[in-house]
């Protein structure tokens, strides 16, 4: 079986970076820029970016050396993508730092409400339910480990923490019946949202980037996939709906209608994708809600 020589040079200088002798035919692009790492450690994997042409795309990390059109002398063009922030940061920081911010004013921490209300609990039972359902949304994102940035989500959970745990705070018009169908529709529509990932996750095997249509599964709470293409879009504005009535507070509702205008964005995407990519894709699906939108 025959081996490469690859060189790696410089997209811009054209300058020789790396020669690699004796390289396998069945190695990935994510092996040649780990054995180019051995020689700049400077240039971890993360930030190498390795083209064919010097103003060509990127390939791919699991594009393999044999099947790209070189001979056995393969040149690839290096630019250095700067410094990548871990997914697993970005991700901690968007959905802790919403975590954290409403507990601050949950617990009235000094200098947010006035000296006098420092420390101080609550006695309406909504918000004590208020503060479990949101932590409870923002810990299921941090343990699913799956995006708007920081800004809108900390904006919105400072501004959501402080009138829900503002001392003055009123509670709903309905009373108990109010908040308790609320948080029916609330727990419903996130273990519905949960489902859905967890269907989703184990459509594709690990290590695999095959796509498939996603179809119900015995779980009832994916039976939603009969009539929605983005179901967990579906339920996590069904949460938030749910989370708007519960505490009848404007911030959330506004914050309901933003990431319910984002999601359609998205969900829309997403069913143009599937039905451009599948034939067969079920007609009756709509991308977020059943039969309208």
């Amino acid at each position: 079986m025959k081996q490469y020589e690859v060189e790696i040079l410089d997209a811009k200088t054209r300058e020789k970076l790396c020669f690699l002798d004796k390289v396998e035919p069945q190695a990935t692009i994510a092996e040649i820029k780990n054995l180019f790492t051995k020689s700049h450690p400077q240039w971890y994997p993360a930030r190498q970016s390795l083209r064919l042409d010097p103003k060509g795309k990127s390939l791919k990390d699991e594009d393999v050396l044999q099947k790209l059109p070189v001979g056995t002398t393969a040149t690839f063009y290096f630019r250095d993508l700067g410094a990548q922030i871990s997914w697993v940061t970005v991700f901690l920081t968007e959905y802790a730092g919403p975590l954290f911010i409403y507990l601050l004013f949950y617990f009235r921490v000094p200098f947010i409400y006035g000296h006098k209300y420092d420390f101080t609990s609550s006695r309406h039972t909504v918000v004590h339910l208020a503060c479990i359902c949101h932590s409870f949304h923002y810990v299921k994102r941090l343990l699913e480990t799956s995006c708007t940035n920081c800004t809108y989500y900390w904006g919105f959970a400072a501004w959501m923490a402080y009138y829900i745990n503002h001392p003055l705070y009123t509670p709903p018009s309905y009373g108990a019946q109010q908040v308790k169908l609320a948080l029916a529709i609330f727990v419903i529509c996130q273990l519905g949202n949960f489902s859905i990932h967890m269907a989703l996750r184990d459509l594709r095997p690990a290590g695999s980037k095959t796509r498939k249509i996603p179809y119900p599964t015995k779980n009832p709470f994916t039976w939603l996939f009969l009539l929605v293409s983005c179901p967990n879009y579906t339920y996590e504005v069904g949460s938030w709906i749910g989370f708007a009535i519960m505490t009848q507070c404007l911030p959330v509702a506004l914050f309901s209608l933003v990431g319910f205008t984002q999601m359609t964005i998205w969900a829309k995407g997403k069913h143009r994708s599937y039905l451009k990519e599948f034939r067969d894709y079920p007609p009756l699906r709509m991308p977020i809600i059943p039969f309208l939108l």
